[in-house]
């Protein structure tokens, strides 16, 4: 009331009136500018992680913290975590996978054993599996990556993430060059254990090799290019069909091998690495 009255009464005669010591009327004053203040820079927080939730569906408040810390926003956990549940923009949570009693058929020794670095093509190579959604239903890449240039040599695409999709891409990998002797590279997912690839593996003189149970660092390589590829292009085009995945993936492939240029590299991208060693 003494806002509302203040321009025609006058503040000295109104807080007399109220009995209101002026230190806490302006206090208090103050303390409605500043809840304003912090509104303004809420709102315009929510903007950008609104924006951050739509290109990153799956990132949680801690990930949201830091995206917001790289965009210049300094906010605290506890903020960000009642700022998504006001904007009601929960993370996408991957189901647990449940138990599984399958007993692999073989396990290789972990030849890598996280030495990523190999002095020539063909020598050491890493493969594994990542699921691709059209917003209907999942697709699955499987890829196979020479780590001394980070080339993608072979890869596939299926409806099914099984045996017969690891074969292919195999197939494909061995149809193009020389591999005997190479060591590759997996996780002990059921199709890198089975009997089938492991007489694959043999008919082309291949040493296999497995990361530790539970260790995805110990494969890190093929991950991190899974994470580019899903970063740098299909969060961006959202793929509506099997087509366009295809599509986008082979784009993208040819870009990562043709043109994309990387630090370890000699800022220069796979291809041209090895062209140039070779010349």
């Amino acid at each position: 009331m003494v806002e509302e009255l203040r321009d025609r009464h006058g503040v000295t005669r109104l807080l007399a009136i109220a009995g209101i010591p002026r230190a806490s009327y302006y206090k208090w004053r103050a303390s409605g500018s500043k809840r304003k203040e912090t509104h303004s820079r809420d709102h315009e927080i929510k903007e950008h992680m609104l924006a951050i939730h739509l290109i990153h569906p799956y990132f949680g408040y801690p990930r949201m913290k830091t995206a917001l810390r790289e965009a210049g926003y300094l906010v605290n956990h506890k903020k960000v975590w009642r700022l998504m549940k006001e904007l009601s923009i929960p993370s996408v949570i991957r189901k647990k996978r449940k138990y599984s009693s399958y007993t692999p058929s073989v396990v290789y020794p972990n030849r890598l054993r996280r030495q990523f670095h190999a002095a020539g093509p063909q020598q050491k190579l890493v493969t594994d599996i990542t699921y691709i959604s059209d917003g209907a239903r999942f697709y699955y890449l499987s890829a196979i990556q020479d780590l001394f240039n980070n080339e993608i040599v072979a890869w596939q695409i299926s409806e099914r993430n099984d045996v017969k999709l690891v074969l292919d891409t195999v197939e494909q990998w061995t149809r193009k060059r020389d591999v005997s002797g190479a060591v590759l590279h997996s996780d002990q997912g059921f199709q890198y254990t089975s009997a089938a690839y492991n007489t694959r593996l043999e008919e082309f003189g291949v040493k296999g090799s497995h990361s530790r149970k539970a260790t995805c660092l110990d494969n890190a390589c093929i991950e991190s290019f899974f994470s580019h590829l899903k970063t740098e292009k299909l969060y961006l085009h959202q793929c509506k069909s099997e087509t366009e995945i295809h599509q986008a993936v082979e784009e993208y492939i040819y870009f990562y091998n043709y043109q994309r240029f990387q630090a370890k590299l000699k800022q220069r991208a796979p291809i041209e690495y090895r062209h140039a060693l070779a010349a």
